[in-house]
């Protein structure tokens, strides 16, 4: 595994700010992220577009998006504002039967949850896969849900409440086999994680990327397999997802054939090239070096929460490991343990960030956060 040479520093002035744990939250945009907004800020203040080929830009962008995903080039992504719009996008674009049915799990963030909820209007029948005990997504009980009538299993490939990762390969080859398809919410891996679309048999993918992409609010992008484009009719028509866009007066309805189709209008330009500087950083260091600095650190949060008599509850097995870590006070003395709300604001106080999920602790470390960073946290937990 190559070791990471970027000036973390430079990279990420936050260092000398925060001990910053919530990257499954809202993460700090790299340096050369905000410099991207800066540039982008200058150039439309003096010349607006002019001579600036920007995009040119967004096509670069969204080949980065696929090449960090394992997708077959930039035909196969569209940008979208946020997750909820790209899983809407997906949830309206099939022709439903009624009997038709979605499988999700019972502990989806709900950007992966209403929009298959608002299909029950339509006669589509939401089936939920219990999460266990122990925090995990057994696949197995996905894939003993999935009958004739499933058209869609959607899926986070991470939950954002215990920090579970589902092998998602099992789950594509069932729905697969009965003419169904698998959508994945992959905020909470994408950036953190390595994730290949075709090997893992993905069908449709979301991510935005203010999470582990470390971009802006605002800006994320949709996986659409290429064969699969034409199936989905675009819930929102504009002029840009035309097939003869540029000319205005030439009023052509038909519908781009590629996954441009679901960008109906002016892009996000801002939020765009800020991505793209992060996905820049990210290829930088390399998807397989990220994460296992990830698990390094993740590993050692959870070795230094047991010394302390904490209680993780972040499935931690071989394959099931993500950047999250889900903790809770020691068992044996909560009554003498000061309650979560009060722990956060101790821990603010001394420059440290983790959050509160679900009744429970959450801590997300990155890349560049360091095992120092790690042992301050575990030391200030009371």
């Amino acid at each position: 595994m190559k070791e990471v040479t970027i000036d973390l520093a430079a990279e990420f002035p936050i260092l000398s700010e925060l001990a910053f744990f919530n990257h499954a939250g809202v993460a700090p945009i790299s340096h050369r992220a905000a410099q991207a907004l800066r540039d982008y800020a200058s150039q439309a203040e003096r010349y607006s577009y002019f001579q600036q080929n920007w995009y040119r830009k967004v096509r670069e962008v969204k080949r980065l998006a696929a090449k960090l995903i394992g997708a077959q080039g930039e035909s196969e992504i569209a940008f979208v504002p946020n997750t909820s719009t790209g899983i809407s996008t997906i949830a309206k674009g099939i022709a439903w039967r009624p009997g038709d049915n979605v499988i999700i799990t019972n502990v989806e963030y709900p950007a992966n949850r209403y929009p298959w909820e608002d299909l029950k209007r339509l006669g589509v029948n939401l089936i939920e896969v219990k999460q266990l005990p122990d925090g995990r997504i057994d696949p197995e009980d996905l894939t003993d849900a999935i009958t004739d009538h499933t058209r869609i299993v959607a899926l986070s490939h991470v939950q954002y409440a215990t920090g579970c990762c589902t092998d998602l390969k099992p789950i594509s080859d069932v729905v697969h086999q009965v003419g169904g398809y698998l959508c994945v919410d992959a905020i909470q891996s994408v950036g953190a994680l390595p994730v290949d679309v075709q090997a893992m048999g993905i069908d449709f993918l979301i991510a935005d990327g203010h999470k582990w992409m470390l971009g802006p609010e605002g800006c994320g992008f949709m996986y659409v397999r290429d064969d699969l484009v034409e199936l989905l009719h675009p819930n929102i028509v504009g002029w840009m997802n035309m097939v003869d866009a540029s000319h205005y007066g030439n009023y052509r309805f038909e519908f781009l054939k590629d996954a441009r189709r679901f960008e109906p209008g002016s892009y996000n330009l801002l939020g765009i090239f800020a991505l793209g500087a992060s996905l820049e950083l990210i290829h930088e260091v390399g998807i397989d070096t990220i994460w296992s600095r990830i698990e390094t650190l993740t590993d050692r949060l959870c070795a230094g929460l047991k010394a302390k008599d904490y209680r993780v509850l972040s499935p931690r097995r071989t394959g099931e490991k993500s950047g999250i870590i889900t903790f809770d006070s020691p068992a044996e003395n909560k009554r003498a343990t000061p309650p979560l709300t009060t722990i956060i604001s101790e821990l603010e106080e001394q420059g440290i960030v983790i959050v509160i999920r679900e009744g429970h602790l959450r801590a997300s470390p990155h890349f560049y956060n360091s095992e120092a960073q790690i042992d301050r946290l575990i030391d200030a937990l009371p």
